[in-house]
């Protein structure tokens, strides 16, 4: 592999790290209902497990209310069972045989402090994550520079591109944890 195509390597997984980061930071919930705060369910219909949003239409009409129309009316129960088992949620839906309403209670202080210490791990997972990449991306120039593929200059502005882009990655994970975390914590 061509040396400059390992730092762009690296840099698009940097990226896709913090897109998954991101993505795990909308599902935790804040005080405020939100219809992503149900994409990790899975609901068991037609007898094969599939994710909510393929089997029901999901919004928000208030700010503490989640409301769940089924694309089929014989899954309501499913979905409510799917919603009310799944434990990191917390949630106690209600059904009318036709809607299923899912009210999204305010947070109470001890669970703002659980929640925002799952920032803090998922935020460990990510830079776990953009090391292992830039670790990897290292260890490719070196061998490339081991087997005179690269010389020490070229080895070292390489290096120097890769650190750069692993400690902008790492700004914005630190950003998106920290906004979270004040979300999280206000009231």
């Amino acid at each position: 592999m061509n040396p400059t195509q390992v730092v762009d390597q690296a840099k698009n997984k940097f990226a896709t790290a913090l897109g998954h980061f991101e993505a795990e930071l909308k599902k935790l919930r804040t005080g405020r209902a939100h219809p992503s705060m149900l994409d990790s369910v899975t609901v068991e219909a037609y007898g094969t497990p599939m994710p909510l949003n393929q089997v029901a239409t999901v919004t928000t009409p208030e700010a503490q209310l989640i409301q769940i129309s089924p694309f089929d009316p014989s899954n309501v129960a499913a979905i409510a069972t799917a919603i009310r088992n799944n434990p990191s949620l917390g949630l106690n839906p209600t059904d009318d045989g036709r809607v299923i309403r899912v009210p999204v209670p305010p947070l109470n202080e001890e669970r703002r402090r659980d929640l925002a210490k799952q920032v803090g791990q998922k935020q460990e997972e990510c830079m776990v994550s953009l090391r292992g990449v830039r670790h990897d991306a290292l260890d490719a120039i070196a061998k490339s520079k081991k087997e005179k593929e690269l010389g020490e200059d070229d080895a070292k502005r390489l290096e120097k591109q890769v650190d750069d882009s692993m400690n902008d990655a790492r700004g914005k994970a630190e950003a998106a944890a920290r906004a979270k975390e004040a979300e999280i914590m206000t009231i």
